[in-house]
């Protein structure tokens, strides 16, 4: 067979593309000393090396004094524009200077609420196996059915209303997950109570599982703790906000109630199953006050702001703990309605005021003389 040959392309239908000149203007052109880094150092690591939360939280939120030159790209319409710093009364010398010491990030608080929830859900499990609920003490069923539910109002009210609105203001995205996890705790919680409700309402005979609401809703013993939260909802400094709730209401009312009550007396009345679950509240709330008290101690301590910040914080003291100090007076019918008197109210109200009062000491701040009285 002959050889055939492929004749060539006609000189009319090359096409004539220019060749490429670089002239050293392109972007990643310009040789940095950590040109040929392969890890992040735009930010100093609390350790040697950085966290898998540091790399996924320092610097996500923009910052125009850090690194965006151009100035906010985004704003509201009347003009406000990115995180300004004004909706906070505190100053701060460097925001981003602030880490979450629990180091809780997206990852994180779904697995942690996940394996709580799968913890719960064993525990109410095995008890309704064993017929745990029949060994309950009757005065007790009726504490839990209004007063023990009735708390999930203030937990949901504090996670959706609260700490939500206050971690959009903060402006890092350090400070808006710490009270993002918060929040998350919170509303989780709260879905604890009401879903364990709803257990006990199938489980035990005459438990109204609606007594709750009517409890939160009109009762005088909840009327204060009611008033307590809704007017934190009013908060729009979120520095406040997230003072007033976690410094000040959680030690006087929250862990008041949480700890000096359901905790103490469950167990006489033959009730294991609510202290668990109220446990898992309680740690997720002290997990919460680390980072509260390692934010606000950083603003206390603030070589050019402390002192402000300090005056502010001493004010919010003053307007926010005769509140919470009220509402937590106002619970205490709640500890003679049991049958077993296993703690009395002054003794654990006493260790809530304690508790504050260590607090305050670790951020520098006075105790007003309410909470000494």
């Amino acid at each position: 067979m002959a050889e055939q040959t492929i004749p060539d392309e006609p000189e009319s239908s090359q096409r004539s593309v220019p060749r490429p000149v670089f002239t050293d203007a392109e972007a990643g052109a310009k040789e940095f000393p950590s040109s040929r880094s392969r890890h992040y150092n735009y930010f100093t690591p609390r350790k040697r090396r950085a966290s898998v939360y540091e790399d996924v939280t320092v610097d996500v939120q923009p910052d125009p004094a850090r690194h965006l030159t151009q100035g906010w790209i985004y704003g509201f319409a009347d003009g406000t524009v990115g995180y300004p710093q004004e909706w906070t009364a505190l100053q701060s010398s460097n925001w981003h200077e602030f880490l979450d010491p629990n180091e809780e990030w997206e990852q994180t608080i779904y697995r942690n609420n996940a394996d709580t929830v799968r913890s719960i859900q064993r525990t109410i499990a095995d008890a309704k196996a064993s017929d745990a609920f029949d060994n309950w003490n009757r005065t007790w069923a009726r504490v839990v059915e209004r007063h023990v539910s009735a708390w999930a109002h203030a937990e949901h009210g504090l996670g959706m209303h609260v700490y939500l609105p206050a971690q959009r203001d903060a402006p890092t995205n350090m400070i808006n997950n710490a009270m993002a996890v918060a929040a998350a705790h919170k509303l989780r919680f709260a879905q604890d109570l009401i879903l364990y409700n709803l257990e006990l309402t199938d489980e035990l005979d005459d438990f109204d599982g609606a007594m709750h609401r009517e409890a939160w809703q009109h009762d005088p013993i909840w009327r204060p703790t009611r008033e307590n939260v809704e007017r934190l909802t009013g908060v729009r400094d979120w520095g406040e906000a997230f003072f007033a709730a976690a410094v000040v209401f959680e030690p006087l009312v929250g862990e008041l109630f949480r700890s000096g009550f359901v905790m103490q007396a469950a167990a006489l009345h033959g009730d294991y199953v609510t202290p668990i679950i109220v446990s898992s509240g309680e740690s997720d709330t002290a997990r919460d006050l680390r980072g509260a008290r390692a934010l606000f101690g950083m603003l206390a301590r603030d070589l050019e702001h402390g002192d402000h910040n300090r005056e502010v914080m001493q004010g919010w003291l003053a307007e926010w703990i005769p509140v919470s100090l009220d509402a937590g007076k106002q619970l205490q019918p709640i500890w003679s309605q049991v049958a077993e008197k296993v703690v009395r109210y002054d003794a654990a109200a006493e260790r809530s005021r304690q508790r504050l009062a260590d607090l305050l000491g670790d951020l520098t701040l006075e105790l007003p003389s309410e909470v000494s009285a």
